[in-house]
């Protein structure tokens, strides 16, 4: 009996070693953050239903794009600020803005918005006005893989994703990125 147990032992143990390794990390179920406007904004917003719109903004695990979001429509007039790639002219209009004005450490900014290196180098920035009647979408970052070296986990800060953001904004004011060391 002895003998049977070691034996099979034994053999669930090679299974086991033989098994393919899953190397690919896997994000948290659950999205973190709210997708409420909140503050001072919260009276420059209100909350509309557009599910097609809502899709467009949410992506899948490791994908980038929103864990979750809402949709709004703008009453007033609101600053955003886009971070850009300026070897693709196409990039300062693109569809991922903020509320916040970038700053602090350049890595810190790219595992809070989950921006790949490959995706963009953050050497321009763009300040714009969101015209009012303007829909965009409010949410959290999905998780995003980069590399098999770098991923990102979903997070909290707010993102805002605004479609034909070249008709959606006005006003606006580019900036360099300058190299600092701290």
């Amino acid at each position: 009996m002895k003998r049977i147990l070691i034996g099979a032992l034994i053999i669930a143990i090679q299974g086991c070693a033989n098994e393919p390794k899953n190397t690919e990390q896997v994000p948290p179920s659950s999205c973190v953050g709210t997708t409420i406007v909140a503050g001072d904004l919260s009276s420059r917003f209100k909350l509309v239903q557009d599910s097609a719109f809502l899709a467009q903004a949410i992506g899948e695990p490791l994908k980038g794009k929103l864990c979750q979001g809402a949709v709004y429509e703008s009453t007033d007039e609101v600053t955003v600020y886009r971070a850009w790639n300026s070897t693709n002219p196409h990039s300062e209009f693109g569809q991922w803005w903020s509320f916040q004005f970038p700053s602090g450490n350049t890595a810190k900014y790219r595992e809070n918005y989950e921006i790949c290196y490959q995706w963009s180098p953050l050497d321009k920035l763009v300040k714009c006005t969101l015209k009012v009647g303007t829909k965009v979408v409010v949410g959290n970052g999905q998780s995003a893989r980069c590399s098999e070296y770098l991923s990102y986990p979903v997070s909290e800060k707010q993102q805002v994703f605004i479609t034909n953001a070249s008709d959606a904004v006005e006003n606006c004011e580019s900036y360099d990125s300058v190299m600092s060391w701290k």
